[in-house]
């Protein structure tokens, strides 16, 4: 998923951060009122930012697509902390996985954007979604990271194909989808199950970790 250094034009450079800023504006004042209302907060925050950042930093190469294949773990973060919150985490992951020659600070946004946003929200908004179903807890939990993994790797097809065939970009959409579906759909199986067992365990001893999402 992450887009390296040099691939994307100033312009797409700009629009990127401009989309990602408001996000993560919005997760400082949510992560900033929860902290006050509950100190323990703070424990859950780091426990998903660790886990943002050591799930997706494993990463495999896609040659077609300028980009690599990893797990993100932020639609688990969004179900856990909050779907803005998480936009945040996964910033701070991106920023210190640069460190690791892995991204880099003109795609910091577009990253952001296709990880934080498009995958924790639509993951969130699966679980959810499927939860007022009454689809049972680990489905919908896995579930939401599936989509939320594939819909991450959409949008980064998306990001490279506008960015570098804007004379066609819906045809180097498909083809860079399809770049990515060898390695990203097995990928996305492995989140399903990380993201099932983790809620399903949180549900089971910890159900207060869920607050209302249970």
């Amino acid at each position: 998923m992450h887009i390296m250094d040099g691939i994307l034009t100033p312009l797409w450079v700009a629009v990127w951060f401009a989309v990602a800023l408001p996000f993560i504006a919005v997760g400082l004042v949510k992560i900033a009122r929860k902290r006050r209302e509950n100190p323990a907060y703070t424990s859950m925050l780091a426990l998903m930012g660790a886990t943002i950042f050591i799930v997706s930093v494993w990463h495999i190469p896609v040659p077609v697509t300028g980009s690599c294949s990893h797990p993100c773990g932020v639609a688990l973060s969004a179900i856990l902390v909050g779907p803005f919150e998480s936009v945040v985490l996964a910033f701070i992951a991106l920023f210190f996985q640069m460190f690791l020659a892995h991204g880099g600070v003109t795609t910091l946004g577009a990253n952001t954007v296709s990880m934080g946003i498009v995958g924790g929200f639509l993951g969130y908004a699966v679980y959810l979604a499927l939860r007022k179903m009454r689809v049972s807890i680990w489905l919908s939990a896995g579930l939401g990271g599936f989509f939320g993994d594939l819909a991450t790797y959409l949008t980064t097809a998306g990001q490279l194909a506008f960015a570098l065939h804007p004379e066609e970009p819906l045809l180097y959409l498909g083809i860079f989808s399809a770049g990515f579906t060898p390695t990203q759909v097995p990928i996305a199986i492995m989140e399903f199950a990380l993201t099932a067992a983790v809620i399903r365990y949180a549900a089971i001893t910890k159900p207060e970790m869920l607050g209302g999402r249970k």
